[in-house]
């Protein structure tokens, strides 16, 4: 047989992904592009490219020092946003692995997602949504950040599939591509079971409190758990025209969603939601009064998207050290010396 040649290397990628993915897979050349049209790259697909992009944008990589769920914890091996993004990362691959879809374009999609999360995790992002007449919703402010903040207030330009698979990979989306079904269940699974492993590293959980009819189905160790949810994912959606868990599986999932919610997440927001309401609150009502003290990257944006939109952009896109900072040097006077005496 005839070798064939291609004219570069992301030809002959297109060619493999033609033989060996899925025919519900969203190949790299069926992508509906950008909105700004690019010249093409002679080694990376476009859902590589957007892959790389996120991973090198400054969003990304505050990501690290944005709550998860407890904040400021004792100890190096707690959940924060930027491991959460690379755990949901490692999942949705799995998943689009397993079912013979793009691996490229679900791990854009999951680098991506929680791009505009706020500090303080969703105690952050429900002050936000007070405070701001339209609502905050961190999945569109994802949308918003690789849209209208990165780069300058350029954006990442990324493709019409991975901004869809953004926007929409909140439980209650509608992703138009499978492998953003398949990152909004890698989403869940792994928010759930390391947000176990933190709560009981954190003495607030013992393993054995776990609701028992879903540690029957799903397993009784967080490897074992997301393995299953995996498993399951694949028997019930390999060779189908979408991604999801069998219902049983999936009960056993909201089963434990519902426990954490109830017992871990209100637990950790009560102990941050004061200090983070009071710094946010008063951040936002300072801004509003001296909007001119913003960073210059944000007032470009006024004229377009008005005072409280331009507020929600910087404060979302603070780490929880620096919206500490920032709130400290604005509200808390510092000690000077005068004449020898300090004041």
């Amino acid at each position: 047989m005839e070798k064939k040649e291609y004219a570069t290397v992301r030809e002959r990628i297109c060619a493999q992904e033609d033989v060996f993915l899925s025919p519900f897979a969203c190949k790299s050349a069926m992508s509906k592009g950008r909105k700004v049209e690019e010249p093409r790259c002679d080694f990376r697909t476009d859902f590589q490219r957007d892959r790389d992009r996120i991973i090198y944008s400054n969003s990304f990589k505050r990501l690290k020092n944005k709550t998860q769920v407890f904040f400021a914890p004792e100890g190096d091996h707690y959940i924060t946003r930027l491991t959460h993004t690379l755990d949901v990362s490692q999942i949705g691959r799995s998943i689009a692995r397993s079912l013979k879809l793009n691996e490229d374009l679900a791990e854009a999609i999951a680098l991506g997602h929680d791009l505009g999360h706020t500090p303080f995790g969703h105690v952050g992002e429900r002050v936000l949504a007070k405070l701001a007449s339209d609502g905050f919703y961190h999945n569109q402010q994802s949308v918003r950040v690789v849209e209208c903040i990165e780069k300058g207030g350029r954006g990442l330009n990324l493709t019409a599939e991975v901004l869809d698979g953004i926007l929409q990979h909140k439980s209650s989306g509608k992703p138009s591509t499978l492998e953003g079904q398949a990152v909004s269940l890698a989403d869940r699974i792994a928010y759930i079971n390391h947000d176990i492993e933190d709560a009981i590293r954190a003495g607030i959980l013992k393993e054995e409190d776990l609701p028992q009819n879903a540690v029957a189905l799903l397993g009784n160790a967080t490897k074992t758990r997301i393995n299953t949810a995996i498993s399951d994912i694949y028997a019930t959606s390999y060779n189908q025209p979408f991604v999801r868990m069998s219902d049983k599986m999936m009960s056993a999932i909201n089963e434990l969603r519902a426990f954490m919610f109830e017992r871990v997440y209100e637990l950790a927001n009560k102990s941050i939601q004061e200090r983070s309401e009071r710094m946010l609150t008063q951040m936002f009502a300072y801004f509003m009064g001296h909007v001119e003290k913003l960073p210059q990257s944000y007032l470009r944006l006024l004229e377009r998207d008005g005072k409280e939109r331009v507020i929600c952009d910087y404060l979302s896109g603070m780490t929880d050290r620096y919206a500490i900072s920032v709130f400290e040097n604005l509200f808390i006077p510092s000690t000077f010396s005068l004449g020898g005496i300090v004041t």
